[in-house]
C-alpha cells in the first residue's frame, strides 16, 4: 500500500510539472480578480498559491519566482534609484544567480522595478530548468549578467539586461525581439504572471509583474502587480487606477529553452508603442 501512494505521488508530482511546462494561455476575456484575493497584503510569499490557481504553464513558475524574490526582502527591502549614488544603485538586493552562477554582486540591499522583474524571470528560469541537465553557454550567460566584469553599471540597451533596463517597453526588447523567449499579447489577455510595462500619463514608465485587473468598492478599475516601487518600500504588490496609465505593453513567455541559444547581437527596435486598457 505504502509503495503505491509513493508512486502515486510521483506520477502526480511529474505530471503536474509536465503539464506546466509550456506557454500559459488564456480564453480572450478580462481577468479580474476578487476582493479575497488581495487579502494577503502588499509583503508575501503566496502569489503561486493566490494567483498561480488562476493559471497553468510558464506563468506558474514567473508566480514562484515571485516569492523566491520576496522572500530576500520580507518587508520589502527599501526602494531606492540614482544612476550616480556612490555606493551604486542595485537593482536587485541579493545575489541573483542563474543556473548557480553569480549575475550581480550587489552594492546595496535595495531595489528597483526593472531589477525585481528581472530577478523573478532568473529565478523563473531557475525553476524551470531545476531538472534538466543544460549547460548554458558562455556567451549566453554573460549577456545575462547584471554588472560588467569589473563590477561597474552595465549600461542600458548592453545585452540582456542592458534591454530590460531600458527606457520604453524594455520586456519587448529583452523577451521578444533580443531573445525571442516571449511574445506580446493585449491588456484583455493578461493573465498573473505576464510581464508589463508601464507607461504612465504623468512622469516616466514602470516594470511590473501582472496579477490582475481588479474593480474595488467604490467601481474604481485598478491593475495590480508586483514590482518594486517607493510606495511599498521597494518589492511588494501594488494597486492603481487604471486612469493614471497612458499605455502599457505585455509580455508572455512563451520559449524559455531560447535562454540557451539566443543571438547575443541581435538588433533591437525601441520604436514601438504600447497598447490602451480599454476594460
Amino acid at each position: 500500500m505504502k509503495y503505491w501512494l509513493i508512486l502515486l505521488l510521483f506520477v502526480f508530482t511529474f505530471c503536474s510539472r509536465e503539464n506546466n511546462l509550456k506557454p500559459t494561455t488564456d480564453d480572450g476575456t478580462w481577468f479580474e480578480l476578487k476582493k479575497e484575493d488581495l487579502a494577503a497584503g502588499t509583503h508575501h510569499t503566496r502569489h503561486a498559491e493566490i494567483f498561480g490557481k488562476y493559471v497553468s504553464g510558464y506563468n506558474k513558475y514567473v508566480l514562484r519566482g515571485i516569492d523566491i524574490v520576496q522572500a530576500h526582502a520580507p518587508d520589502g527591502g527599501g526602494y531606492f534609484a540614482g544612476l550616480k549614488a556612490d555606493p551604486p544603485e542595485s537593482p536587485i538586493g541579493y545575489e541573483l544567480k542563474l543556473f548557480g552562477r553569480s549575475l550581480i554582486n550587489p552594492p546595496r540591499s535595495t531595489s528597483y522595478c526593472s531589477g525585481s522583474t528581472y530577478a523573478a524571470f532568473i529565478e523563473a528560469l531557475n525553476l524551470i530548468f531545476k531538472d534538466q541537465n543544460q549547460t548554458m553557454p558562455e556567451a549566453q550567460f554573460e549577456a545575462t549578467r547584471m554588472q560588467e566584469p569589473d563590477g561597474g553599471r552595465r549600461e542600458d540597451h548592453v545585452k540582456l539586461w542592458g534591454k530590460w533596463n531600458a527606457d520604453g517597453y524594455g520586456n519587448h526588447f529583452a523577451l521578444v525581439q533580443y531573445t525571442q523567449m516571449g511574445r506580446r499579447i493585449k491588456p484583455i489577455n493578461a493573465r498573473p504572471g505576464d510581464f508589463m510595462n508601464i507607461s504612465w500619463k504623468k512622469g516616466g514608465g514602470h516594470s511590473v509583474i501582472f496579477l490582475g485587473w481588479y474593480r474595488d468598492e467604490k467601481g474604481i478599475k485598478n491593475v495590480v502587480y508586483w514590482s518594486s516601487q517607493k510606495r511599498t518600500n521597494g518589492l511588494g504588490d501594488d494597486v492603481v487606477p487604471i486612469e493614471r496609465i497612458k499605455e502599457v505593453c505585455l509580455v508572455r513567455i512563451t520559449n524559455p529553452q531560447r535562454i540557451f541559444n539566443f543571438n547575443i547581437d541581435q538588433p533591437v527596435n525601441i520604436k514601438i508603442t504600447g497598447d490602451e486598457i480599454n476594460w
